[in-house]
């Protein structure tokens, strides 16, 4: 079974300062962190996909506006205390096996090494719509 395991920040009770403020040591620690993670979901044949995202002020929302044009909001969004950092899709024999990846990755290091503890969504992928449709 699939899983997509997103990773969401979120300014609200988190305990360390924005990435923009960590040493360039501490960025290269979780950048790392990840390649490892990345590395071994590949060689346990769990890996499909996954890529860190920029921040919010990157991103941008679009509609589709009179006549199907594009209507874009663009960044950046100082009001955003919430936001979509990272995902991977993994392939595990078991939900459980998709959790625990997950509690993995929410340790990556931060300021000081010190684990993040950020939250990690766990979400199977559909493969086809229910049944009963």
């Amino acid at each position: 079974m699939k899983y997509m395991l997103l990773m969401q920040f979120s300014a609200a009770g988190t305990e360390f300062p924005p990435i923009g403020t960590w040493t360039p040591e501490e960025i290269r620690a979780h950048i790392a962190f990840m390649g490892d993670v990345n590395a071994k979901l590949t060689a346990d044949g769990e890996w499909v996909q996954g890529e860190g995202l920029g921040g919010p002020e990157q991103a941008r929302i679009v509609r589709a506006g009179e006549g199907g044009v594009p209507v874009v909001t663009e960044g950046p969004f100082p009001e955003t205390k919430e936001f979509l950092a990272g995902w991977w899709i993994v392939d595990c024999a078991t939900p459980e096996r998709a959790v625990q990846i997950a509690a993995h990755i929410s340790t990556a290091p931060g300021p000081g090494g010190r684990p993040l503890n950020m939250p990690i969504e766990v979400h199977p992928v559909m493969s086809a719509p229910p049944q009963e449709l």
